[in-house]
């Protein structure tokens, strides 16, 4: 029932996640009411997007320079590595404004059930800056899976008889949780990272 042209413009939207017929027809008709500047705008952007963003050649973070703003900082704590599992991780943690260390990206976490193993996540690259940066802790930033897990335990065995300190961010029952709907690795976690109440 579209013109040729819008139809094409909205299965192209639906390649967005999470869009949906409704939403990608919303889209496309919001870009017939753009003047023909910002229609330019958005067209060039696109293409920039795909030319000029490829990954830190040293942490793996999107850049569109070799090296990235964070990398680049002489301020950033160079004692402190976080590893975290993916890029939208580190802008997470960028947009909280606490963390000041050095960030490393994996290509992934390690899932033998979907043919992930350790030699597919980018490991080699993570040690040499280890070994060659001189941090003093490592923390491991991953979401509470046995993915997660997996990973931070096969590093963590690869780096005995290192001297840095490896952690992991503390995680347990979120605040306002009921008890009896929290999954059984969460209250595990949350039971064996317990602290003294002060």
């Amino acid at each position: 029932m579209f013109p040729d042209s819008l139809r094409n413009l909205i299965e192209v939207f639906k390649y967005l996640p999470g869009i949906g017929d409704k939403t990608a027809e919303r889209f496309a008709f919001s870009i017939l009411d753009l003047d023909d500047d910002q229609v330019k705008l958005f067209q060039d952007s696109l293409g920039e997007v795909k030319s000029k963003i490829h990954h830190c050649l040293i942490c793996n973070v999107l850049t569109d320079d070799d090296i990235c703003y964070i990398c680049s900082d002489d301020f950033r704590d160079k004692k402190v590595l976080c590893v975290v599992e993916d890029v939208k991780s580190v802008f997470l943690f960028e947009k909280m404004g606490m963390y000041k260390g050095k960030y490393h990206v994996l290509d992934s976490l390690i899932s033998p059930l979907d043919g992930i193993n350790p030699e597919d996540i980018g490991i080699d690259k993570l040690l040499d800056r280890i070994h060659n940066e001189g941090f003093k802790e490592l923390i491991f930033a991953f979401k509470p899976s046995i993915e997660g897990e997996t990973t931070s335990l096969y590093i963590k065995k690869i780096l005995d008889g290192i001297d840095i300190k490896v952690t992991r961010l503390a995680s347990g029952v979120p605040i306002g949780a009921d008890i009896e709907y929290v999954d059984s690795l969460t209250l595990e976690r949350a039971l064996t990272d317990r602290k003294e109440i002060i």
